[in-house]
């Protein structure tokens, strides 16, 4: 008999480990372009380096989360959500024996597309582009068509899936559907954190109901919510009836007091006027766009190819770019 190599003792594992709601790394309904198989990791191994490597990963390093150009180290930042997001996701998985490799693929993934200045720079872009813009869309489109010179990412099915459906859908999967469930968790709670730490509210203004169900510390309302979606299991994956009561407070608590008040907002308008600024000025003369951006234009459309150039900006290079556009330099003698 021939010794197998490292994927099939992975995927022999799964199939002995892995509960029957998991999707096996052995069974993905393949990839948009045939390739052959790694013979050192599975397929989904394989999505999670590939999104790991590419240069949009590398920029959520940059983008914000929920505050403008933060001046501390600690304010989160789009690429540690999208750690915070995994490990949730992972943590889940793992306890409910999904395939956490898929969890890990789709959650490293799914913001890929967000723009610069977090949600005012997709509400922007959502207004003025003649094909409207959804953040998760363009993350599919980021590892489709944007990611390797415009050969994207060659991801399987399972993980485009789950990456698409991260935010209003349910993913043909239970890992996508625990990502969509960890994305919530993991923002409520490190932007509580970081409003705490922002001045904007204090720890005792959360409200008391939430309090009392989901614990007093970030770690102690993120363990109440996951043990409560663990404990309703793989399938049904849910909150206990004064578990959902008491996240909703929250969530209403923070949209109010946090996502809403002006002193959050107050530079986002700067932010919406940058970005439409950006993509009138490309819009009309599309020839000024980078390279690969115009070979986008030449396969889709100009108002998506300047949506892709201005959603994969991360904050300071939006600003650089505007500030070279349309400030005036100062004259210096040659």
């Amino acid at each position: 008999m021939d010794k197998l190599c490292p994927r099939e003792y992975t995927e022999a594992a799964e199939r002995s480990v892995l509960s029957s709601s998991a999707a096996l790394s052995a069974n993905s309904k393949g990839r948009l372009r045939d390739e052959e198989k790694c013979p050192l990791r599975t397929d989904f191994q394989r999505d999670r380096d590939r999104i790991i490597h590419c240069n949009a990963f590398a920029r959520l390093k940059r983008k914000t989360q929920v505050f403008l150009n933060p001046t501390g180290d600690h304010y989160r930042t789009r690429l540690t959500h999208t750690l915070e997001v995994s490990q949730i996701a992972r943590t889940v998985s793992r306890a409910l024996r999904l395939n956490e490799d898929l969890t890990e693929a789709i959650a490293l993934g799914h913001d890929l597309g967000h723009t610069p200045f977090g949600h005012a720079g997709e509400q922007i872009l959502d207004e003025i582009s003649k094909n409207g813009f959804r953040h998760y869309e363009q993350s599919l489109r980021v590892v489709d068509h944007i990611e390797k010179d415009g050969r994207g990412l060659n991801l399987t099915l399972e993980v485009r899936d789950g990456i698409l459906k991260h935010t209003d859908s349910v993913a043909d999967t239970r890992e996508g559907y625990v990502v969509r469930l960890a994305d919530v968790i993991a923002y409520i709670n490190h932007d509580i954190e970081d409003a705490i730490r922002a001045g904007v509210i204090r720890n005792e203004d959360l409200p008391p109901e939430a309090v009392e169900v989901l614990g007093k510390t970030k770690s102690e309302r993120i363990t109440t919510l996951v043990s409560s979606l663990i404990e309703s299991g793989a399938e049904n994956l849910a909150y206990s009836p004064e578990v959902l009561k008491a996240k909703n407070l929250l969530s209403e608590f923070m949209f109010k007091n946090v996502y809403r008040n002006p002193v959050c907002k107050s530079e986002e308008s700067k932010a919406k006027t940058m970005i439409e600024m950006i993509y009138r000025y490309f819009s009309e003369r599309p020839e000024k766009l980078p390279e690969d951006y115009l070979k986008l234009a030449d396969r889709f459309d100009t108002d998506t190819a300047v949506c892709d150039y201005i959603a994969g900006m991360t904050d300071g290079y939006c600003t650089n770019l505007f500030m070279n556009i349309f400030v005036p330099k100062g004259w210096e003698r040659v």
